[in-house]
């Protein structure tokens, strides 16, 4: 997977226009990603991906202006896992997604794209 582009509310990987949140492993797409609270990263709104994909980095784009937070609950379940977050803007993180893919990291990246 390789992102082409991404503005605000659009994201465009291998092709395809996203306009929804969306999680993004090596291989997969996650589409239309939906958290419990909008501007919240809690653990339960991203636990099942984690597990599936077993990754070595959580890259968490946190949206054009950077406000979707990520919980403690998913800062001490990564902590515990051994996996490393990365987390800034949706505009300032989603090539550090495609360097790492591109060295075949077992990365998993969750991607806010509007606010």
């Amino acid at each position: 997977m390789k992102i082409e582009r991404y503005e605000f509310g659009k994201i465009i990987v291998d092709g395809k226009t996203y306009n929804k949140d969306l999680i993004l492993a090596v291989d997969k797409v996650y589409p239309n990603w939906w958290r419990k609270e909008g501007h919240k990263l809690q653990l339960e709104d991203i636990l099942e991906v984690l597990e599936l994909e077993q990754p070595e980095v959580l890259i968490v784009g946190t949206g054009y202006f950077g406000l979707l937070r990520v919980m403690d609950d998913v800062k001490s379940y990564l902590n515990n896992k051994g996996i490393k977050l990365i987390e800034g803007k949706t505009g300032d993180v989603w090539k550090v997604y495609n360097k790492l893919a591109e060295e075949k990291a077992k990365v998993v990246a969750a991607f806010h794209l509007t606010c």
